[in-house]
């Protein structure tokens, strides 16, 4: 036997530990050739499921455990869990699509810096499944040594690269609708899986008609390692140590796992971190709390065993306990120990439940490998780090000493299973309870980044609130939760992100903290201008200037109507409508109408009941709310203009009716609020309708939202802009403190997008938050809304929340400033100091 064994390694043909490295013949779009098999590669999507309920995680398991029982029984499977740095360079040439206004290369460079200081990791998540032997490859294995040393090597012709792509796409229609939605691996992604264990510099090789062999297949493989009992070495073409690489076992489990809990050992390698030994003492004071993640990677290799197959190696260890037992019964001792007897029930058990129950087995090598590019003692920081974690699971994982080269060689694709005494045969559950593909996931794939996640894996939050019209989704996005808590600064860069884009960007500000966002954007290079209720440069918000590219007929009707608001009640109860109206009209055929003109033409009128309306109304034009939309103007303001930028409307002083309040009932501050806000509301929807304006992307920012909500005006305008946004390209963006009165906007509710949920402490308000967001209204949610944007020590986490994205995924996110500098800018705080000091930065507009 030992000499068949030395013979079969020399030819190339070894069983386990001593079979020859995987050579590899081709890569194309989901398929790893080698010299005697071909491997079907696909990348599995991750699943979010930190704040999962617990029947859709039951659910999803379920899925999970059919798809692992249904579509890969009997194949020899693959499973990788891959780390790679986020390059955060990539973000420029991902800003050229993005951006197209202001400093947009400045604004881009600013979160690329941000980016290389957070340096977060990113997950990748591949299975590979064994297809076939290759035919007629077997043969040619004895002549390989003597095709290598010829150099030489088999090659794979596009016929039978077609008929492994034909199996491999077969495979991936079912794996698709599976919890994974599998997709085919790039050619490029599977180089690059090859290639990093080598911790090289050099580029990858293009792909040739979409597939890689030959020569730039050896190149991936050449490197060179050094192995050592406890890790192995990677040497660089320099001959210098580039990186430490350790291969852990697990051989251990409990014998009960528990999800959410140890079940989970796949999903947990993302919480595994280390404190890095630090010699300099600056770097150690500058690092005092220094936390690094250890990143660990997973390599299992299973197979799913067929039904007819599982019960017959049941029986076989069932049989092998009788005969022990009854061996034991026959000896002296006449005790076949507890164990024995034990075994050989739970397989009775186990072969009963097999035939009659929805039981299925597999067989599975995990293996993890930690990796450290610092240092040999780097490297056993983080193995022990590892280990501890693990332990406290009750996992036993240790290093395998002795046997790293073997190990780590079972761990690249290509290859074939080499340690098989270090394997577990379980239920399947075992295996997809460890939700390799859960963790946290939020946000769009591609869009400006504004945050990053916080939940059990790593990664950058994305969004775009200019994006719904693009996908053909709804265009709402509602900021919801407690003052204080970083609502109106993630709004404010969300509005900076979107006027980078190009979008026109109105903010209406009844709460007088939108200034920062003029200066932010003045910084940047963007066309910004800040709008205040006053006397200085009144009539910025008259409506014959606001409407007038819709025509004096739109102005016709909505003039009157917003006098007749502003109006007193008792001239409106005399009939004031009348002379108002009469007024509207001459002016308009006058030429160059203005609300001032109409007014003035009032206090002019022969009619007695003109003349004291226009009195009236004059009087209230001098008012701080008045001044806006009916006083004269006396500089040289610009005028609101629907362009690429961002216009700010405050309107701090608003004092808006109450809800069920007749117009009877209102007093002057509420009649001159509720004609202001008509100004506004009237733009808004025009300008969001206008056919020229459909290919500009617009932006409606509402802060303090409960404001317009009390006020049937404030709902309808609310209800439109969110049921008709997609069609006109026209985003609305919501900050609340109260989600009761945003539920009850049924429109308004039923087309959000986006929700993003920072603290709140009342169990209604928590339960109208946690239907925005999907959640279910039990206590666990409220906790969660309660605890949200807390540290551990009770102290306001500023930015921190729970996002739901247009796919109505959940997770917590950290709202990110990119510098201190623009964090200055945004401050909302009351010592903020906005627009003095920021000299020539922005323009301020007093209205």
């Amino acid at each position: 036997m030992k000499v068949l064994r030395r013979l079969g390694s020399f030819v190339g043909v070894g069983s386990d530990r001593s079979a020859a490295a995987p050579q590899y013949v081709a890569l194309s779009d989901g398929l790893v050739v080698t010299d005697d098999h071909t491997e079907a590669w696909f990348v599995l999507a991750s699943s979010n499921t930190d704040l999962m309920s617990e029947t859709a995680r039951d659910a999803e398991l379920d899925q999970a455990d059919s798809a692992l029982a249904r579509i890969l029984v009997g194949y020899e499977c693959h499973l990788r869990v891959l780390w790679s740095p986020l390059h955060a360079e990539d973000y420029a040439a991902e800003a050229e699509e993005l951006f197209n206004s202001g400093a947009w290369d400045e604004w881009a460079s600013l979160r690329i810096r941000r980016l290389e200081q957070i340096s977060l990791p990113t997950r990748h998540l591949l299975l590979g499944v064994r297809l076939t032997d290759r035919a007629g490859q077997a043969a040619k294995l004895s002549r390989k040594g003597i095709q290598e040393g010829l150099g030489l090597s088999s090659n794979v012709t596009s016929r039978e690269l077609a008929r492994l792509d034909a199996q491999m796409r077969r495979l991936h229609r079912r794996l698709e609708s599976s919890p994974w939605k599998a997709q085919p691996a790039s050619v490029e992604m599977l180089a690059w899986m090859i290639s990093r264990e080598q911790h090289r510099a050099a580029p990858l090789p293009a792909a040739n008609a979409g597939v890689i062999s030959g020569a730039k297949v050896a190149a991936l493989t050449r490197g060179r390692l050094l192995p050592y009992p406890d890790h192995l070495r990677v040497v660089d073409a320099h001959g210098d140590v580039a990186a430490w690489v350790s291969v852990l076992a697990m051989p251990g489990f409990p014998e009960h796992l528990e999800s959410p809990g140890n079940g989970e050992w796949l999903r947990v390698l993302s919480e595994i971190n280390y404190v890095p030994d630090i010699d300099d003492e600056e770097e150690l004071d500058e690092a005092a709390d220094l936390i690094l993640p250890v990143s660990p990677e997973a390599s299992v290799r299973f197979r799913v065993q067929p039904k007819r197959e599982a019960r017959k190696k049941v029986d076989d260890v069932r049989r092998s306990a009788k005969e022990q037992r009854h061996s034991a019964a026959n000896a002296s001792a006449e005790d076949p120990g507890e164990d024995i007897e034990e075994t050989e029930g739970a397989m009775s058990r186990l072969k009963r439940d097999l035939t009659r129950e929805d039981i299925t087995l597999v067989e599975d090598h995990p293996r993890l490998i930690v990796t450290s590019e610092t240092s040999l003692d780097d490297l056993r920081a983080r193995v022990d780090a590892v280990v501890t974690h693990f332990g406290g699971m009750g996992i036993e994982v240790v290093v395998a000493e002795d046997e790293q080269r073997e190990m780590w060689l079972e761990c690249q694709p290509g290859d074939q299973l080499r340690v098989p005494d270090l394997g577990h045969v379980r239920d399947v559950t075992a295996l997809s309870g460890s939700w390799w593909w859960g963790g946290a996931k939020v946000g769009a794939d591609e869009g400006p980044i504004v945050g990053y996640l916080t939940g059990s894996t790593p990664g950058v939050f994305r969004l775009d609130i200019t994006a719904g019209s693009d996908r053909g989704d709804a265009t709402t996005t509602a900021i919801v939760g407690r003052s204080g808590r970083g609502k109106t600064t993630a709004a404010m860069l969300a509005m900076l992100d979107a006027a980078h884009r190009g979008a026109f960007v109105l903010g209406l500000d009844f709460k007088g903290d939108l200034g920062g966002v003029v200066s932010a954007a003045r910084r940047y290079g963007l066309n910004a201008h800040l709008v205040e209720t006053g006397q200085r440069f009144a009539g910025t918000a008259d409506l014959f200037t606001l409407l007038a590219e819709e025509g004096v007929d739109v102005a016709r009707g909505e003039v009157p109507t917003q006098l007749s608001m502003a109006t007193p009640e008792w001239l409106r109860e005399r009939g004031a409508e009348i002379p108002i109206t009469r007024a509207v009209n001459a002016v308009i055929n006058e030429g160059q109408p203005a609300t001032w003109k109409v007014i003035e033409h009032l206090r002019r009128m022969d009619d007695d009941l003109g003349r004291e309306t226009g009195e009236a109304l004059y009087e209230l034009a001098q008012n701080t709310l008045g001044a806006p939309f009916m006083g004269r103007p006396t500089t040289s303001a610009p005028p609101i203009t629907p362009e690429p930028g961002i216009w700010v409307v405050q309107m701090p002083g608003l004092s808006l009716p109450g809800p069920g309040s007749s117009r009877k009932e209102w007093n002057p501050a509420e009649r001159l609020s509720v004609a202001l806000m008509h100004s506004m509301l009237a733009f808004g929807i025009t300008t969001a309708g206008r056919r020229d304006l459909r290919g500009l992307r617009k932006v409606v920012t509402v802060p303090e939202v409960h404001v317009l909500t009390q006020t049937e005006q404030g709902a309808k305008f609310l209800d439109y802009i969110a049921r008709v946004g997609r069609a006109l390209h026209t985003a609305l963006l919501l900050d609340t403190q109260d989600p009761e009165s945003l539920v009850r906007l049924v429109g308004v509710l039923e087309q959000l997008s986006t929700v993003a949920g920072f603290q709140l402490t009342t169990p209604e308000q928590q339960d109208a938050l946690a239907q925005l967001l999907g959640l279910p209204k039990d206590a666990h949610t409220r906790a969660l809304i309660h605890s949200v944007g807390l540290l551990p020590d009770g102290e306001i986490r500023h930015g921190h929340c729970v996002i739901r994205d247009h796919r109505f995924r959940c997770a917590t996110v950290q709202w990110d400033v990119p510098s201190l500098e623009l964090l200055d800018l945004l401050d909302t705080s009351p010592k903020a100091t906005q627009l003095p000091g920021n000299g020539p930065v922005m323009e301020k507009v007093d209205v």
